[in-house]
């Protein structure tokens, strides 16, 4: 060890590693810690070890001039190691800084990166050097954003993209070979062409901060590739960095600003999808990586009775500690770190309803959500939980405070059984076609709140969705034990990839059904990245482990047609606002006409009835839009006005002869959309009769007189 630099007092905050030009200010938080060293390493990994003798209400902190971005560096919290009363020091193991913004590297298991003698019981402290987990680095947070602005897209004219980072680009023929599945990639213009073009409006990436792949994959030869195992809530995970697969590993971070930067120039909002109910570092024979050893209770949520256990509401070891207020200060820290310095426009919770938890029941007023919603900064971007756990009580849908929107888990499921065939859903389709007023609209939320999707990462895609009815996770290599059972998918009569022209026909028209109803329905869409050009898991609905073929896109093998109609379809939303309003329906007479704002028709052209409505043989609807009922003004105060929309749906497997009204003057309807057809058109009379296919969506425009 080399001689220790002259350390000055410094702050104890802002936490973490900040550099001021002339030199580094450190400053770690340990309630329960007795001494800390900050150990700087070189670049040949000789380490040197300074002593933070400053304590500031539990900070630990102090200052070093000559200290420069680029610096390596970790700590040794010394202290007690008592598993049983929940604490877990340890100095022989260097842990990562959790205010790092930039890491050296991944986790390195064979150097060690547990507190106890593996093999055994917990309560063995380890007395040999561990080293595998990564180093954070100083950074230089100057970046030249230019003349950027935040595309600042209304959340009822938003159409969200779920995508992965390294899965959009990683086979893309025209993205450069050292740029495939980086942050860099995304910002070519092949993809940002793609997508400007497909017409979304906001791009939600799974997990971008570092996180760590667990060794039972890893003896498996898999990875963690969704990446819902957060190791560093501030740094840009370097796996997709072509900036650290060239040696530079800070460099991630300049890489992931200028992904963002080159995004909000094609007027493309960037959401992160982020994982702060849990860490890898897993439950009490985990890995000590870097929160378990530098102070364990303020940090997890620890079993009273034994605290040498952990709380798992997430189904992954542990559960953040959102009860402490430092642990609350973490979390606010780093989103306000997204938003303020790499320019994110939002963020989706996964497992939202473990942060909402007080001391068992989930609370919607508890104090991470208060804090949120009083926070300038963080309470003005987009807000998205992922509405559920897996403790008790988790499933929170329509429970979240007012500034949030939720992923709509009832709209997934009922949509599905809607096109699946199964009777008996008439009124819950109603309330999932209007923005779910029967969850959102009592608590003074809108239409937008419910993001409304078919698919996501987590099952099958939507050609699987149409393919297969049972899951087939061999690739995982657990048995067929993981993934949903209950899929509610439909595979159009054979299990499977089939030649049958009718079944595949089938397949292909139910693909636009979902897509349909998904985009011209009121709520936020939310489109699973690949969908959109059919991309199949091959019917594996738990890819989280699968870094391959199976999760990338097949950009070689994209269905053009498809793709063709979803641009379609995306734009027929973007073009008429009463298909994105931001106000609930009220059913009240629109003056100077007879009829109001939203009427539900039968396929006789009557409207619909409350035995109608009770059917369980009623699968079939239309839904007529008054273009002059939107009850709302546009940028400019202007009233908003739409023409007449009528959306048929008949999810039936027998044909209608559906009958367009005579409403609110209309005395024609012209074709704008039909799922049996990409090129259909013309115009039906009011009074005449239309055939709506078996499994089919029409939609008709009247223009507003």
């Amino acid at each position: 060890m080399t001689t220790p630099p002259i350390l000055r007092p410094g702050r104890p905050y802002p936490l973490g590693a900040t550099w001021d030009g002339k030199g580094t200010n450190f400053a770690l938080y340990s309630e329960n810690a007795t001494g800390i060293e900050l150990c700087l390493f070189d670049e040949q990994g000789v380490e040197t070890r300074v002593p933070l003798r400053e304590q500031t209400a539990f900070v630990w902190h102090g200052y070093l001039p000559g200290v420069k971005p680029g610096q390596r560096y970790g700590y040794r919290v010394h202290g007690e190691y008592a598993p049983e009363r929940g604490l877990r020091f340890n100095p022989n193991v260097v842990l990562l800084d959790p205010y790092a913004k930039a890491l050296d590297g991944t986790e390195q298991f064979d150097r060690g990166v547990f507190g106890y003698v593996p093999g055994g019981e917990d309560s063995v402290m380890q007395e040999e050097e561990q080293r595998g987990a990564p180093l954070g680095i100083v950074v230089d947070p100057c970046f030249d954003w230019g003349d950027s602005q935040k595309p600042d897209v209304p959340f009822h004219q938003s159409v969200i993209y779920e995508a992965h980072v390294k899965g959009l680009t990683m086979t893309h023929p025209d993205v450069p070979d050292e740029l495939r599945g980086t942050y860099a990639g995304i910002a070519t213009e092949p993809i940002l062409f793609y997508l400007r073009e497909l017409g979304i409006t906001s791009i939600e990436l799974m997990p971008v901060h570092q996180h760590v792949d667990d060794p039972f994959l890893l003896d498996k030869g898999l990875t963690n590739y969704w990446g819902y195992s957060t190791l560093s809530f501030f740094a840009p995970d370097v796996r997709y960095s072509a900036e650290a697969r060239k040696g530079n590993p800070a460099g991630a971070v300049d890489e992931f600003k200028q992904m963002v930067k080159a995004l909000h120039a094609s007027g493309i909002e960037v959401i992160l999808d982020v994982v702060y109910n849990h860490t890898a570092e897993g439950n009490h024979m985990g890995p000590t990586m870097s929160f378990k050893g530098i102070d364990n209770p303020t940090y997890y949520r620890l079993v009273a009775e034994d605290p040498r256990f952990y709380f798992d509401y997430t189904g992954t070891g542990n559960s953040l500690n959102v009860r402490h207020p430092q642990t609350l200060q973490l979390i606010m820290d780093s989103l306000r770190y997204w938003v303020t310095d790499m320019h994110v426009d939002g963020f989706r919770f996964d497992l939202a309803s473990t942060l909402a938890r007080g001391l068992h029941e989930v609370d919607q007023l508890s104090g991470f959500f208060t804090i949120i919603h009083q926070d300038p900064i963080i309470g003005q971007v987009k807000l998205i939980a992922e509405p559920w756990d897996v403790g008790e009580g988790g499933y929170q849908v329509g429970n979240f405070p007012v500034n949030w929107a939720e992923w709509n888990g009832i709209y997934r499921d009922d949509m599905r059984a809607f096109w699946k065939g199964d009777g008996g859903l008439a009124s819950e389709i109603g309330y999932r076609l209007t923005g779910s007023s029967d969850l959102y609209q009592n608590d003074g939320r809108k239409p937008y709140a419910s993001i409304n999707f078919v698919t996501a990462h987590d099952g099958f895609t939507l050609r699987d969705t149409v393919t297969y009815e049972q899951k087939h996770n061999d690739a995982n290599q657990e048995g067929g034990n993981d993934g949903h059972n209950h899929n509610i998918t439909w595979n159009c009569g054979a299990e499977g990839e089939t030649d049958d022209p009718a079944i595949n026909a089938l397949r292909r028209q139910q693909q636009r059904n979902f897509l349909a109803t998904l985009l011209l329905g009121q709520g936020t869409p939310m489109l699973l990245g690949g969908d959109e050009i059919g991309r199949t898991q091959g019917g594996n609905n738990n890819a989280y482990c699968q870094d391959n073929e199976i999760s990338w896109y097949d950009w070689a093998n994209l269905d053009e047609d498809l793709l063709a109609f979803t641009k379609k379809v995306i734009g027929l939303r973007k073009s008429h606002p009463a298909l994105h309003r931001r106000k609930f329906f009220s059913g009240r007479t629109i003056r100077g006409e007879d009829v109001r704002d939203i009427v539900w028709l039968r396929f006789d052209g009557e409207e619909m009835s409350d035995e109608d409505w009770n059917n369980p043989q009623t699968q079939s609807m239309g839904i007529f839009l008054d273009g002059n009922g939107l009850d709302d003004v546009d940028e400019r105060g202007e009233p908003l006005l739409d023409d007449h929309l009528l959306l048929l749906l008949n999810a039936s497997h027998v044909d209608l002869p559906f009958r367009l009204p005579d409403l609110a003057g209309c005395q024609a309807w012209d074709l704008q959309l039909d799922t049996t057809d990409d090129h259909a058109g013309g115009t039906v009379k009011a009074g005449e009769e239309t055939n709506l296919a078996a499994r089919s969506v029409k939609l008709y425009r009247c223009p507003r007189k």
